[in-house]
Parts: C-alpha cells; sequence; structure tokens
C-alpha cells in the first residue's frame, strides 16, 4: 500500500509542476498577447510551444534538480503519462475561460498544452538527477 502511494505521490509531483509552469505561462502569454493580435501560423505555434516547454523545463530543473520519480521505469511511464493529463488540464483551463467569455490562447488547446508539457517533461527526463 505505501508503495501505492509513494507512487502516486510521484507522479502527481512531476504532473503539479508541469501544470504550474504552463499556468504561469498562460498568464504570461494573456498578460503580452495584445501585441501579437495576428493568428501565426500553427506550425510554428507549436514549436514556440516546444521551445518555451523546454526553457520551463530548464528552470524547473534550477529549482527542483532531482526528478520526483525514482524509477527509471516509470520515469518513462510519467514522460509518457503527465504530458497527456497536463494537456487535458489545459483543456478544461480553456473551457473555464470561454466559460466566462474570457479570450483564449492556443496553450489553452489540448496539442500546445501537450507539447510544452511533453518539452518540459523530455527536459526534466533528460537532464535530471
Amino acid at each position: 500500500m505505501e508503495f501505492i502511494f509513494e507512487l502516486l505521490f510521484q507522479f502527481f509531483g512531476e504532473f503539479l509542476l508541469q501544470i504550474i509552469f504552463e499556468v504561469l505561462g498562460e498568464i504570461g502569454l494573456h498578460s503580452v498577447r495584445e501585441p501579437f493580435k495576428k493568428s501565426p501560423n500553427p506550425w510554428f505555434a507549436g514549436i514556440g510551444y516546444i521551445f518555451f516547454g523546454s526553457i520551463a523545463g530548464a528552470i524547473s530543473l534550477w529549482i527542483f534538480p532531482s526528478l520526483f520519480i525514482v524509477s527509471h521505469s516509470l520515469q518513462i511511464a510519467g514522460l509518457a503519462i503527465t504530458p497527456f493529463l497536463s494537456g487535458a488540464a489545459m483543456v478544461a483551463i480553456g473551457a473555464w475561460r470561454r466559460s466566462r467569455e474570457q479570450e483564449i490562447i492556443r496553450l489553452d488547446k489540448f496539442a500546445y498544452g501537450y507539447l510544452f508539457a511533453l518539452s518540459m517533461a523530455f527536459v526534466r527526463y533528460t537532464f535530471g538527477q
């Protein structure tokens, strides 16, 4: 039972870290979106979110150099699972914003939230301790 609790805590830690950085990124992008009103090409936007996710991963390693998930095989599973959950959470945030008639950004959509979280998770997996 203790193993299951520890396993869930490790996955939750990685997931929570990705969500925190995505929400901070969303807040930051909402605050500076006015100069960028023209919609960019979706492919370039995707590359941009990969870039920003990688930067977020590097910053998160500076703050939390150790990975929350200890087991190597579970780290690989976390690399697949947590970005998917983070993308889904960004869809929920986008739906919440839409229900309050607030403008949404690309990060509020699954694909862009997933790309951001996947690149962040990959940097953490590759360079984390």
